[in-house]
Parts: structure tokens; sequence; C-alpha cells
């Protein structure tokens, strides 16, 4: 992919850039942190303001239950995070809301498709590469958007930013989870599965005989490594005692290095003193 088209998004420097199990690197833009701070601003005052502001006909029993009314749960926002993709690396420009039903808790599917529409006009190099929320830990609810996700994203990542204030706290309070691992496992088990029931398949007479698929499918499991075979096991034994036996050698060798240099610098040290009384002379 070539570079975005967005000038003022180009122009800054990303907040954070860090590295993944998977080997992704992730730069994260300002912008879209000041999006996600914005938005759970603007829903949290508005919940504040719904809750402080009751009805007329309400109001002198809310005024007697004031003082036995609980804090009220922080409020989560949902939104979609774009960017750029190129080869390992995954820079994450901007997001936009998401709107979610309050029955269900999933997805509208039109807005997020209305709104991917409007972006694609003004930015058509960015793509969706997942989705944020706001909280201190995943939950369980969020893996039902995370799979509503994965028809335009296969591999979408989660970012979430925690709104908690903690002074000690150095770095951002944001976390970026990925599911591309598990996708490409995913994959390639469903396509193994796919060639198992097609060779059942010949098997059975179910279907003629390839004998250059069967060719294909033989080379492909001789290069597969039998890891639970006793020839695994004990080439991987052997090689794992070689590796310690070098890693000891090498720690004796630089002991003993260490120690002739200390007995030597010793013996020039009483060398060097007058002699003492009783005619103790060097350490060796």
């Amino acid at each position: 992919m070539s570079t975005p088209s967005d000038p003022a998004a180009s122009a800054q420097p990303p907040s954070t850039a860090a590295t993944s199990s998977s080997g992704l690197t992730f730069k994260l833009h300002p912008l879209v942190i000041v999006n996600v701070s914005d938005h759970y601003t603007r829903v949290k005052a508005q919940a504040s303001f719904t809750a402080e502001a009751p009805s007329p006909g309400k109001a002198q029993a809310s005024c007697s239950a004031e003082g036995s009314s609980a804090p009220a749960e922080p409020p989560r926002v949902f939104g979609c995070v774009i960017g750029v993709q190129r080869g390992r690396t995954v820079e994450i420009f901007n997001s936009f809301e998401l709107v979610l039903d309050p029955v269900t808790g999933t997805l509208e599917r039109a807005f997020l498709e209305k709104k991917l529409e409007l972006y694609k006009k003004v930015f058509p190099e960015f793509y969706v590469l997942g989705w944020y929320s706001t909280g201190s830990d995943v939950q369980d609810t969020d893996i039902l958007i995370h799979k509503a996700l994965m028809d335009i994203n296969e591999s979408p990542v989660y970012l979430l930013l925690n709104p908690a204030i903690n002074h000690s706290q150095k770095d951002l309070p944001v976390t970026i989870y990925e599911s591309g691992i598990h996708s490409a496992i995913k994959m390639l088990n469903s396509r193994v599965r796919v060639i198992q029931q097609y060779l059942g398949a010949m098997q059975k007479g179910d279907m003629p005989l390839d004998n250059s698929l069967l060719r294909q499918v033989s080379s492909l499991v001789r290069r597969l490594p039998a890891v639970e075979s006793e020839k695994f096991q004990g080439d991987f034994l052997t090689e794992y005692n070689d590796t310690l036996l070098m890693t000891y050698l090498a720690m004796f060798t630089n002991c003993s290095s260490t120690m002739n240099e200390l007995v030597e610098k010793f013996n020039t040290t009483y060398e060097r003193s007058p002699a003492r009384r009783g005619g103790r002379g060097a350490f060796m």
C-alpha cells in the first residue's frame, strides 16, 4: 500500500510503536487517542447529566434516596479504527464511533456500512483494521463485536483504552490485542480438513483417484516435522544436552580466565610490597 493521502495524519508522528509476539509492529497516532477520549468524555457527561436531572414528579423521591444511591458504572464506548498495513507494520491513523443495539448489544450494520462508504471517499487507502473500546479489561461480550467485524477484516485488532487516572503510570493506558495467529491456525485447520475429506472420499471410492494430487499430498506430509516420534525426542534431547554442555563449558572457561587474572594481580601486588614479618610471600 502507498502512503496515506491525509497530510495532517502523515505529518503527526506516531504516539507509540510496539512489536507484538507475532512480529507485527503497531504504530498508533495521537488522533486515535484523542477521538477515543473525546467519545468517552461525551458519553460520560451525558450519562451524568441524565442521572442528575430527574423528572419533576420524581424529584422528591430522588432527593430522599440520594444518600443511598450507589455510584454508576463508568460507560463503555465502542468504535472502529482505520489505517494501513505495510508488510509487518500496522499503522492506525484514525477512528470513528460505532452504534450498538441497546437490547442485544450487536452492531448496527447499516450505520457501519454508511460510515465506511463515507471514509472510503475521503481516504480511499484506509482500511478497517479493527475496533476500540474503553475499560480496564476485556469482557465476555466483546467477542460478539469482534466476530461481527471479521467479515470485514479476518484478523481485526482490538484497542482497549483504560480511562481510569493512575498518576503513578507513565505509559499510555492503551492495550492492543490481535487475533492474527488464531486466524492463521484456524484457516490452516480448515484447509487440512478439506484435504482429509477429499482423501477419505477417494479411499471410499466416491471420487476417482488422482495420482498427481496424491503425490503432492505425500510431498506436503513429508515436510511436516514428526514431533511425536521417538527419533525426534532422542535428537531433540541430544541437541539440547550439547547446547547445555557448550554453555557450561563457556561459563567455566570464563570463570577460569577471571580467576587467573585475579591471581596474577594478587601476586603482582605482593611482589611489589616490602617483605613482611614471618616471610610471607606471593600467593602462588
